[in-house]
């Protein structure tokens, strides 16, 4: 181990938040490093694009790869009881502009991820797959790079002022310094596979996204792809969907399509094309964000129900952010855990009121539209916040909400580590 490569940054995983923070970096002008332990295109969940995703694809440059994709356009989400009654679509270009933030996409991961990728290094991005980082350098506390396993089995260290981790859920800092925060109204489960010729609505709703109620506040999602394949799954808290101590993830995903007639009549002439999916308790938080010479970015920051398709938004919307906090952290040549105080609050403001959706939409007690039909003043937030623009104030919608449900207080994660921290070997 006698070599050892010297960059700007060193980013921890090659997902969308990894390529999107070495992306707006290389804009910059830095000399990046994104080291992934996977061969791209690989398998990836999270396959809904809402439509403030738009101006960080935009921002790095990927929006006319996108519109010459194969994607199907998304330009709304309907709601269905579990008696197969659908709401009308909403459409998002009844609120935003149509030829932009209103029209967006469903993707598959695996080409979307790839495009991220090379768009990446179209723009002088160094990229290196299956190799695995197995911890990160430190000296005196402060994170000056990672050591990795390359694909011979060598190990080399890869230096950088900055480290990135967007390692996803695997989380690598949260796992490494024990920092990972459950959140503790927020354990559901998640079963999903994928069909084949099963029914998508006609015309303009043929891209949308269908949310489809079960009993216990549960729900299924809904998501058209190309290639005549739907993206179909279904969330509940655990004891619901292991009732009757059903375990096996194909039994219980075809007992609850049951539950919902919009849901069985679509499948109906589908056919499954491929495994059973299964994971639980998935959402949590990072109890720092960053740390001397470190930040995390997308999910290894923190992971959010996906009932509103917020993942992919979250993710590349913290890469760029973070991309500018390192840049800036740079050119002043200090990269202390404070210099990236504003990037850590702009992205909790993002997560918490997100999040405060997310637990009155699991509330028995509360129905949007009832909440909307009584405050109408508060439909344009909510349609906001739900589309992604989160960084608003929405004291008002927050109040309305209140009247229905208590709303959670915010979780007190996400801030970096104390400046000066010192971390053990």
């Amino acid at each position: 181990m006698n070599r050892v490569d010297t960059f700007d940054a060193v980013v921890v995983g090659a997902g969308p938040a990894g390529t999107a923070t070495a992306t707006a970096l290389a804009q910059h002008g830095r000399r990046v490093l994104v080291l992934e332990r996977e061969k791209f295109p690989r398998y990836h969940v999270g396959e809904s694009l809402i439509p403030f995703t738009y101006h960080a694809l935009e921002r790095l440059g990927m929006i006319p790869r996108l519109r010459a994709s194969a994607f199907p356009k998304k330009f709304s989400v309907q709601f269905v009881a579990p008696s197969g009654r659908a709401s009308q679509p909403f459409y998002f270009f009844n609120r935003y502009d149509r030829e932009t933030v209103a029209q967006t996409w469903q993707v598959l991961r695996s080409e979307f991820d790839q495009m991220l990728v090379d768009n990446a290094r179209g723009k002088g991005v160094d990229i290196r797959e299956q190799v695995v980082v197995t911890g990160f350098l430190r000296e005196s506390g402060r994170h000056v790079g990672v050591r990795a396993t390359l694909p011979d089995g060598s190990v080399r260290e890869f230096r950088a002022p900055v480290t990135v981790d967007a390692t996803g859920r695997d989380a690598l800092a949260a796992t490494t310094y024990a920092w990972r925060r459950n959140d503790p109204m927020l354990r559901k489960v998640a079963v999903w596979t994928y069909y084949e010729g099963a029914l998508r609505d006609p015309g303009i709703d043929a891209g949308g996204t269908t949310v489809a109620f079960i009993p216990d506040k549960g729900w299924f999602w809904y998501i058209p792809q190309h290639n005549d394949r739907i993206s179909v799954g279904v969330v509940a808290d655990g004891k619901y969907l292991a009732r009757d101590g059903v375990k096996d993830p194909a039994e219980i995903f075809h007992r609850e399509v049951k539950e919902n007639k919009w849901i069985e009549a679509h499948l109906a002439p589908g056919r499954p094309c491929g495994e059973y999916w299964l994971t639980n308790e998935y959402t949590f938080r990072s109890l720092h964000s960053a740390a001397d010479g470190l930040v995390l970015v997308g999910d290894s920051f923190g992971f959010l129900d996906p009932v509103f398709s917020s993942g992919l938004m979250l993710a590349l919307k913290s890469g760029v952010l973070a991309a500018d906090a390192i840049d800036a952290a740079l050119r002043a040549g200090d990269t202390a855990s404070t210099r990236f105080e504003p990037y850590a609050r702009e992205m909790h403001e993002s997560v918490e009121n997100m999040r405060k959706l997310v637990y009155a939409f699991y509330d028995k007690n509360v129905s949007f539209r009832t909440v909307t039909d009584r405050y109408p003043e508060v439909a344009g937030d909510l349609t906001d916040c739900l589309s992604g623009d989160v960084n608003k104030d929405f004291t008002r919608m927050f109040g309305a909400f209140s009247e229905f449900t208590t709303l959670p207080e915010a979780l007190p994660y996400g801030m970096p580590a104390p400046a000066g921290t010192v971390f053990a070997p």
